[in-house]
Parts: structure tokens; C-alpha cells; sequence
């Protein structure tokens, strides 16, 4: 046990240290003292009492704290352990493991760890939110093989890489999505496109709304007939409102959607040179098409020209003219 110093100020011989409480054990005044700073009274020979205070120093009392802050539980996995002094692995570092497990059962048939401990860094990725162990079969290849083309020992081709990437961007899949970059084989600035799904929901509202009028419209001319089937008990009501009434809205939206405007596709991206976001149209509006599966767009910030191309799913800057 840590000894401890106690600071007495120095007191006059003319005073005599007489405690006005019973004297207690020598344990018991110790415990006590751990507890709090403590204050004692003396008289002095004149009947003056004076008061003086007893100030324990920190010492043993943060190393009462450490040993209490010491957690020892063989229950706690590896991946899971709440130690303070223990080295936690970051995500990164976990995420790279897993996918490095992965690849050596698949590809090399040769498992660098049990079952036990790939249940247990999954489950705890799980914990973390990452999303390396929700990704598809395609998600995963892709993260193998861009590590194993980092290395030395690249598991795809060229084509293959690029053709699984490009499958990957049409899904919509997020690992492939790079901000702006340059090439220095091509020499060409590039930026990845995105479908904008809340522009392509927008443009089919005008359509709902005209067959939902085209739906009352009928109900009236029926002499709320529609109304009701729509008002009959369950779950009649029900099977009408789910399998005819809302099918039948849906089917109007889509085919006067499609008759307006065809095969249509809206992306965004950011502006190789500002970074702003820009969005283009693909598709045919009443029969007149609007470029093909390439739009030159003018960036609304910085009046740079820009190449939109739909199938490739990239943004390019177009090389300057020579004079």
C-alpha cells in the first residue's frame, strides 16, 4: 500500500493539539481520511479553538482509479474488446482484412483464419456500419481485385476490370464513384456520372397527376361507382384499392410518361474544374431525340464546356483546338 504524506502546519508551543472527539482506532481514522479531506478541531490552552484541515495527496487515490478502470473479462472477443490500453484496429484496417480473407479462400483455396474469427470480424463490421460485408458478389470482386492490382498480383484483365466497373456504375453501385481525376495516359480530366433519381421521379408527377384526374373523372361519369367499391367493407375494400385502383393509376402515369417523353435518362455529376454539380437530359421528347449517348453540357458555374457520356458514365473535358 502507497504511503501517504500528510502536511500539518507548524503550530505555536503555547498551543496544545487536544481533539475535542474521542480518539478513534488508527484504521478507522485512516479509512476515514482516504474518503474526503478532513478537519479536526484543537484547543488551545487559553479555551481558543482553531480548526486545521488534513489534505491527502492524489497519489493513491488515481491508483485506486487505474486498478478500478482495469477490466479483465476472457468473454470479450478480439474484435470487441473495450480495453483502454489495447490497440483498437480502425474500420479500414478490419475492412481490409475481411476482403484479404476473401480473396486468399476464393482465389488461392487457403484460409489465413478460422471460421470462428471471420464470424467474429464480420459481426463486428456489422456493429461498426460498414458496408464492405452488405456488398453484392460484382462489389466484392471489385475491392479484391483493385487490391490485388495494388499489390503485383492483379487477378483481372485490363477489359474485364473495366468491364466489370462499368456494369457496376450502370447499377448504380457506390465503390465505383471517383470525384474528379486526370488521366496521365490519356492526358483527359474525368469525373463519374450518377443517375439523378429525384429528377427522374419529378418528371413522372405531372403524369400521375393527370391520371389521377382521369381516375375521378371516370368516377364521376359512373356515378361514384368507384367511390363505392372504394368504401365497401373489408377486406374488399382492400383487394379493390390495391390490385385495380392504384394498378390502373400507375399504368395511366406510365404510359402517358412514355408517350411524352422515351427512353429517358437524367445524371449528374461534379465539374472537373470547379466541382459544382451540373445535370443533363438523355432521352426523346415527343419524337425529338436529344443528342444520342452524348451531350455537351456548359458548367453553370465556371462556363466550362463538358462532355456528358451516358454509357461510359463519365464527365470528359474536351481537348482544346489547335491553332
Amino acid at each position: 500500500m502507497a504511503s501517504e504524506v500528510w502536511l500539518l502546519p507548524s503550530l505555536s508551543p503555547r498551543f496544545v493539539a487536544r481533539p475535542l472527539l474521542t480518539t478513534l482506532p488508527s484504521q478507522t481514522l485512516h479509512s476515514s481520511l482516504r474518503k474526503s479531506p478532513t478537519c479536526l478541531r484543537f484547543r488551545s490552552q487559553h479555551g481558543q479553538s482553531r480548526k486545521l484541515f488534513l489534505l491527502r495527496p492524489r497519489a493513491a487515490e488515481q491508483q485506486g482509479k487505474v486498478q478500478e478502470d482495469e477490466v479483465v473479462d476472457s468473454k470479450i472477443l478480439p474484435y470487441c474488446s473495450i480495453s483502454k490500453k489495447a490497440e483498437k484496429r480502425s474500420i479500414g484496417e478490419m475492412e481490409q482484412e475481411f476482403l484479404q480473407a476473401l480473396q486468399s479462400f476464393y482465389y488461392d483455396n487457403e484460409a489465413i483464419m478460422s471460421n470462428e474469427e471471420f464470424d467474429n470480424l464480420k459481426e463486428e463490421l456489422m456493429w461498426e456500419g460498414s458496408s464492405v460485408v452488405m456488398l453484392s458478389s460484382d462489389e466484392q470482386r471489385f475491392l479484391e481485385a483493385s487490391m490485388a492490382y495494388v499489390t503485383g498480383n492483379p487477378i483481372l484483365s485490363d477489359k474485364e476490370f473495366d468491364e466489370l466497373k462499368l456494369r457496376l456504375k450502370q447499377q448504380g453501385s457506390r465503390i465505383v464513384q471517383e470525384g474528379p481525376r486526370c488521366s496521365l495516359r490519356s492526358r483527359k480530366v474525368y469525373s463519374d456520372l450518377t443517375v439523378d433519381y429525384f429528377k427522374m421521379f419529378l418528371l413522372n408527377v405531372p403524369a400521375a397527376v393527370i391520371a389521377l384526374t382521369l381516375f375521378f373523372f371516370l368516377d364521376d361519369l359512373t356515378g361514384f361507382e368507384i367511390t363505392y367499391l372504394l368504401e365497401l367493407p373489408e377486406p374488399f375494400s382492400f383487394i379493390f384499392t390495391w390490385f385495380a385502383a392504384l394498378p390502373l393509376i400507375f399504368w395511366l402515369a406510365q404510359a402517358i410518361t412514355n408517350f411524352i417523353v422515351k427512353d429517358f435518362l437524367i445524371l449528374k455529376g461534379p465539374c472537373p474544374n470547379c466541382g459544382v454539380e451540373n445535370v443533363s437530359f438523355f432521352g426523346t421528347i415527343l419524337s425529338i431525340p436529344s443528342g444520342g449517348v452524348e451531350n455537351t453540357v456548359k458548367c453553370s458555374n465556371c462556363g466550362t464546356a463538358m462532355l456528358y457520356d451516358s454509357r461510359l458514365r463519365l464527365i470528359t473535358l474536351p481537348e482544346p483546338s489547335k491553332a
